[in-house]
């Protein structure tokens, strides 16, 4: 890139920065609205009922799916990245890259047939591929003359990272549950539509950068960084090793769903299931190609490159626990917590709610501002289409503050019929749904049932409901024709229930599962500046103990959960535990993220030689990957744990695992500080 281009990027600022980085901001901040929205509502979506447009599933099958989508995510950047940087370019990568992930949002939208939802996870995995690695690389190359200024670059940038998060997390996964799933899936895809096209018209701002590479600009000769450093090129046998390791992982991860959902185990022959004898050869085939090539290299780089497996280690076993947040989390906050705030609680939450959104929005409405001041005239286009979207943002949260200030609590009255059973057992009574054909003679009883929802109802109407998981839930005529329509096509007895409204309470309003996954990204925003301050400063921990306090801390987290859960009986479907516990979990989680997590790459980059920084960052995925997908696996356990032991076992398996190791870690400080050279 000339002088002269990179200075004309300078020209235009905001806020100190080049305009070109407030374009990937909301860029990114888009991208990471739409993975989040759709993460939030995913497993919610896939363990529904039928009744309610989901898929019925259990959590296992439902875990499954999302620990391979998650891992899948984190496998195909490595792919995108080396397609850009050879081939195509950052800005064609990241516009492919939207276009697919837009598609792939529309095609999970669509409910003519259950294939779409895997054609779009499909197309989620691939796009996100393109995407991910590529737009982090526009930034790098834009800071290249100006490396002072790159950390607050990547600072603002991670801010909209976060912001994508939260506005996500809130927006889809409140219209996913409270209106309709598809709507959520559909609207994460509107905005990933929206921040490509205004990526696209935006991309004259930077000049030369993200173009496709010059033939002359591969293959660079790789450099030696000390007096003894040596090149360790890889093998054939190395090759073997890692395309045989690459093949058992893929199949392996993509095996999981498939015998879990699909009852096709590619891993099964006969009556033999081979599923974990064989990754367990895949971990020691890797384990053998990692030894092998440490020792090859000179005493510094293998000392570094072993704390860089100690550290890779504490990361999967890190995202295997934080993942659960998308996942056991997502299912503990939907069954298990006690979500409706009544009377003066419902006001202080609806606030509180307010205050959380629209201000935050509020901020980065002006950065917009100062954004389209400095470039209405050059990409007046981009501008317009990123100020569309904000005008929907702000729609949609009026429309659903509104909605939530509304908010009522009917008490409704339903006929019940005894189940027939053994003598002298305690009678059990069950619903009576339209379905059903009542026996003569049977037994019947009136119950009641509260329903939290904004309609406009009164005493005495009839309305239709349906039970889902231990919770009634209201159908109007659009959801009772849905649901109807839906239990026929699969064949089953309709589950709504006809009731009668007995009384109403104002004021009731009933938090969303999906709305506590904001809390994440709403503690990153409040606590990232004092972490950054804390690591600047002389009382910056080592690499180890910050890993290690990491660990420490996610398992604090859990354990919250695990102590919040002690009063749920072995085998309960449902509770109402406070959900100070859920907010608790999520505040721990977060620090220990703040603690690890932001660091991670940065020691990457400083403890491998350069010419080994990008093979270094895909291993590091992988890393992340198996965490995602671990997390998946084990967090489908948590019904057959729960059955037979109980929530408590569950949530302390993920207290005492990352505490342990976080100590382990910390103990190892002395010996890592020396693995690493000087490297802080």
């Amino acid at each position: 890139m000339s002088d002269k281009s990179r200075e004309d990027i300078f020209k235009s600022t905001v806020l100190g920065h080049p305009s070109g980085l407030f374009v990937l901001f909301f860029t990114e901040m888009w991208e990471r609205f739409s993975y989040y929205g759709m993460r939030a509502i995913l497993v919610l979506f896939l363990i529904s009922s039928i009744g309610i447009g989901g898929w019925d599933w259990t959590s296992k099958e439902a875990l499954a799916l999302y620990g391979t989508y998650t891992a899948m995510v984190y496998l195909t950047p490595i792919l995108g990245g080396w397609l850009a940087d050879n081939h195509i370019g950052y800005r064609k990568a990241v516009v492919w890259g939207a276009i697919i992930m837009t598609l792939g949002h529309a095609s999970m939208a669509l409910e003519f047939a259950d294939i779409f939802l895997y054609i779009g996870i499909g197309l989620l995995i691939i796009g996100n591929g393109l995407f991910k690695p590529n737009i982090t690389s526009i930034i790098s190359h834009m800071y290249k003359d100006t490396p002072e200024k790159k950390d607050g670059a990547y600072t603002i940038f991670y801010m909209g990272v976060n912001a994508g998060a939260f506005l996500g997390i809130m927006l889809c996964g409140y219209i996913g549950e409270k209106v309709s799933w598809s709507y959520g899936f559909g609207l994460a895809g509107i905005f990933m539509l929206l921040g490509m096209l205004q990526f696209y018209f935006a991309q004259k701002i930077f000049g030369e950068i993200g173009l496709a590479p010059k033939p002359e600009e591969s293959g660079d000769n790789p450099i030696l960084e000390f007096e003894e450093d040596r090149l360790n090129p890889f093998t054939m046998a190395d090759k073997i090793s890692i395309a045989v390791c690459a093949f058992i992982g893929i199949t392996w991860i993509i095996n999981d769903p498939l015998s879990q959902i699909g009852d096709i185990n590619l891993l099964k022959f006969g009556d033999t299931d081979i599923s974990n004898k064989y990754i367990i050869a895949g971990v020691l085939i890797f384990i053998s190609l990692l030894i092998r090539r440490i020792i090859r290299y000179p005493k510094q780089t293998r000392d570094r490159m072993i704390a860089i497996v100690i550290f890779a280690v504490m990361t999967v076993c890190f995202w295997a626990c934080f993942e659960q947040a998308g996942g056991s989390m997502t299912i503990f906050a939907n069954d298990y917590t006690g979500r409706i705030m009544a009377g003066t609680w419902s006001t202080v939450f609806i606030v509180f709610d307010f205050l959380i959104t629209v201000i935050p929005i509020g901020i980065i409405t002006w950065v917009l501002y100062l954004l389209f001041r400095r470039t209405y005239g050059s990409i007046a286009l981009s501008n317009i289409l990123l100020g569309s979207s904000f005008v929907i943002i702000w729609l949609i949260v009026f429309w659903k503050i509104n909605r939530d200030w509304n908010s009522k609590a009917f008490v409704v009255q339903y006929e019940t019929v005894q189940k027939v059973g053994e003598a002298g057992e305690e009678p059990i009574f069950e619903p009576v749904l339209e379905s059903m054909t009542l026996a003569p003679g049977a037994v019947t009883k009136k119950a009641t049932a509260t329903i939290i929802e904004p309609a406009d109802l009164k005493v005495g109407d009839k309305l239709s409901m349906v039970l889902v998981r231990g919770k009634y839930i209201y159908l109007n005529q659009e959801k009772l024709a849905a649901a109807r329509s839906k239990v026929k096509d699969a064949g089953k007895a309709s589950p709504v229930i006809t009731a009668e409204i007995t009384k109403i309470k104002e004021s009731e309003v009933e938090i969303p599962a999906t709305w506590f996954g904001i809390l994440n990204s709403l503690f990153i925003i409040m606590f990232a500046p004092l972490f950054s301050k804390w690591w600047e400063s002389k009382y910056n921990p080592s690499a180890a103990s910050k890993y290690g306090l990491g660990l420490i801390l996610l398992g604090l987290g859990f354990g919250a959960l695990a102590i919040g859960s002690m009063g749920i009986e072995s085998g309960a479907a449902v509770a109402s535990v406070s959900i100070i516990w859920l907010i608790l979990a999520y505040l721990f989680h977060t620090l220990g993220e703040l603690c690890l997590s932001p660091v991670a790459l940065s020691y990457i980059s400083k403890l491998v030689p350069g010419r080994m920084i990008a093979l270094m960052f895909g291993v590091w995925y992988i890393a992340i990957a198996i965490g995602n997908k671990t997390a998946g696996v084990m967090g489908g356990k948590i019904e057959e744990i729960t059955a037979q032991y109980d929530l408590t076992t569950f949530f302390l398996i993920f207290t005492v695992v990352p505490i342990g190791l976080g100590l382990l870690g910390i103990l190892l400080n002395p010996v890592i500080k020396k693995l690493m050279h000087g490297v802080r």
